[in-house]
């Protein structure tokens, strides 16, 4: 009852479940949806945090309206657009034996000691995917939940990672890692944005204006 009096005295008509990766949180999403609650402020969208499987298992579940997540997630059933593009960069140490400025081939870093995120991170399913494909495993010694815990760990020395270059650049400058550029085609990304195929005019009207803005 608090919660709808609330809605009712900021002029709230409904609310629209948006779920996304780390990756569209911290470099894309924020600004897009002050935007939009600008134009529409009878509308509330409430963001969650969730690694892209999820995301679109709460779309399947009814528990999103609309979904951000890497593409290569098992999608099937849901009505998909392109959203943005990111680039996975290597994360390195101050002085690390790997630090550099020409890009490398990921098949390269495999000999050491990976901090990546949990399971269902599409960064994760990225590496192990890459590493299989040559015979060879990934060390991986950590698994967090944040980009920021992930370069934490890097700047610590327990190892190397993967993060999506516009996110990471502010951790790296204040952390004093190093970053180098990969040559795989799969470290640039892009990200979908995804619905289900009944969804209303509200929720669709949200997803164009997410991909167009």
């Amino acid at each position: 009852m608090s919660k709808e009096l609330d809605d009712l005295q900021k002029g709230v008509i409904r609310h629209i479940q948006l779920f996304a990766g780390t990756a569209a949180i911290t470099q894309f999403l924020p600004a897009l949806i002050a935007k939009y609650s600008k134009i529409n402020p009878e509308i509330q969208v409430d963001l969650e945090e969730h690694v892209s499987e999820h995301v679109v298992l709460a779309l399947n579940e009814r528990r999103a309206d609309i979904g951000v997540f890497v593409e290569g997630t098992d999608a099937d059933g849901l009505e998909m657009l392109f959203f943005r593009s990111d680039e996975l960069v290597l994360i390195t140490p101050q002085g690390h034996k790997l630090s550099g400025k020409s890009p490398m081939a990921f098949t390269d870093t495999l000999d050491e000691q990976w901090i990546s995120l949990n399971p269902g991170a599409a960064v994760l399913q990225q590496q192990l995917s890459a590493a299989t494909s040559v015979g060879k495993r990934l060390k991986l010694r950590m698994q967090v939940n944040s980009f920021e815990a992930v370069s934490h760990m890097v700047s610590s020395g327990l190892g190397i990672a993967l993060l999506p270059k516009t996110s990471a650049l502010p951790l790296l400058k204040s952390m004093k890692l190093g970053w180098r550029p990969l040559k795989d085609d799969w470290a640039k990304r892009r990200l979908m944005i995804g619905v289900r195929k009944d969804a209303n005019q509200d929720v669709i009207a949200l997803r164009d204006f997410l991909v167009s803005t």
